[in-house]
């Protein structure tokens, strides 16, 4: 088991380019949550903007349209009707990384979204409803697996797909084995597995980071970071890693609106 420090994933972690654009630094699409919920999925898609993602948009129902496109500025709005307008938007190869799971409700058309980015074979970090929404069957979550993903399931959402948590260290590597992708289990203590057998523990995690919509940032951050190219092991566990620094650096009060505002000095500090 290895701690989780920088000197780990620093070299992999992306940097503007003097002479690019916001082209080359990657889009990530989150999937939005109906009208009743939709922070969840602006907390993510600001986090994936701030972490380095060139331009990021959220998907949504054109029935929360307005509350995305009033409450949103430097994200962009797509709305989609069904899994059809869904599936064409994503087939834009610009289109390199999906967050999706985030309030984005438990019901068939999350679990249709999902497959469908999952079969055109983009790079996704699943989170919350994306995971439970698979709860009766997980393997067909598993089966559709074969892109960079990244499961971040807490603890209750982790024994929905693979069993109770008895032994986080090695539930977490036999979840990654058994889906085939990178799976985060989040807690004080964060494991990070692989399914090639690497596995991270970012240690210690600020007690602050418990509050609602903590988790959302986490997937924003893993996203805009595997949007822009990075390793779906290594946008983990730098993702992992910088969230909780975000947290150390602002201390108590913290609410979850505060840690993108954060990475900007943390990424400075990492020499980004």
């Amino acid at each position: 088991m290895t701690d989780n420090a920088p000197g780990l994933w620093l070299s992999a972690l992306p940097a503007p380019k003097p002479d690019g654009s916001k082209y080359d630094r990657g889009h990530c699409v989150v999937l939005g949550g109906p009208v009743a919920s939709t922070g969840a999925a602006r907390l993510a898609a600001r986090a994936a903007l701030r972490i380095g993602a060139g331009l990021v948009s959220v998907a949504c129902d054109p029935s929360s349209l307005i509350v995305y496109a009033t409450a949103l500025e430097a994200v962009m709005t797509k709305p989609v009707k069904d899994e059809a307008g869904f599936a064409g938007l994503i087939i834009d190869a610009r289109i390199t990384a999906l967050v999706m799971g985030p309030a984005a409700g438990v019901n068939d058309r999350t679990k249709a979204f999902v497959l469908a980015a999952l079969k055109a074979g983009k790079a996704c970090v699943l989170d919350a409803d994306a995971l439970t929404v698979f709860k009766d069957a997980p393997s067909e979550l598993f089966k559709a697996i074969s892109s960079p993903v990244l499961l971040t399931p807490h603890e209750g959402e982790f024994a929905r797909l693979f069993g109770k948590v008895t032994d986080r260290e090695a539930d977490a590597l036999r979840a990654a084995k058994t889906s085939g992708a990178v799976v985060l289990l989040k807690g004080a203590d964060t494991i990070i597995a692989a399914p090639d057998g690497r596995m991270v523990i970012n240690r210690a995690a600020p007690p602050t980071l418990a509050t609602a919509g903590s988790g959302d940032v986490l997937a924003g951050f893993a996203g805009g970071l595997m949007a822009q190219g990075m390793d779906v092991f290594d946008a983990a566990c730098a993702s992992a890693w910088i969230h909780a620094e975000c947290a150390r650096r602002f201390g108590p009060g913290l609410i979850s609106e505060d840690l993108s505002e954060i990475a900007p000095q943390v990424l400075k500090q990492l020499g980004r």
